[in-house]
């Protein structure tokens, strides 16, 4: 992947980690009847609890970056595995309160610990989670977190990308035309 990543795209090398960590979530927490994304609602409600709190499915939708009807959609599933309640809100009857159940605190706490071990394998070469690379890596996502992707002044973020993608005649590609291109053509093939 060396050689391929260094004439990818910042964007699709972001894709394929955040698929490769997708998959292997998806992969280690099965055992424990969830998916990656219910892991990521019972993990984040695992941590609420503990500091507190008992977030809207709103709320948790915001806290994960999942859109609100999918929350909603993990959350009734989750309800009926038995692993979160799913309460009406007291002060706003439009709000849906979650909790996770007795037996949710144990499938979070056990799934939390063997995500803990993906996330060790996955950030060993750059010295363990606990390293300055890792810290320094998790402070430049943070970063990118942060930045807002909505539209400019009514344009669409980012250039306009050209409308004949083929180069004046005796002009190469650029290093990121050349590289999307390639990648487009592999994930066809």
């Amino acid at each position: 992947m060396s050689s391929e990543a260094d004439h990818a795209t910042p964007g699709f090398l972001v894709w394929r980690l955040s698929m490769k960590w997708r998959v292997a979530v998806d992969r280690a927490v099965a055992p424990l009847g969830l998916t990656h994304a219910q892991y990521s609602l019972v993990a984040s409600l695992y941590g609420m609890h503990h500091a507190g709190l008992r977030p809207s499915q709103r709320q948790l939708a915001d806290h994960t970056g999942l859109e609100p009807l999918y929350v909603s959609k993990l959350a009734r599933a989750l309800e009926t595995a038995g692993t979160v309640d799913r309460t009406r809100d007291p002060a706003d009857p439009r709000a849906v309160r979650l909790s996770l159940t007795e037996d949710g605190r144990e499938v979070a706490r056990r799934a939390i610990g063997v995500v803990h071990g993906v996330l060790d394998q996955l950030l060993d070469p750059l010295g363990g989670l606990d390293s300055p690379r890792t810290r320094a890596f998790s402070g430049e996502l943070a970063v990118l977190l942060g930045v807002s992707l909505e539209p400019r002044d009514g344009r669409a973020a980012g250039p306009t990308p050209p409308s004949d993608p083929t180069p004046p005649h005796g002009q190469a590609h650029s290093t990121q035309q050349h590289s999307d291109q390639h990648h487009v053509d592999e994930e066809q093939s």
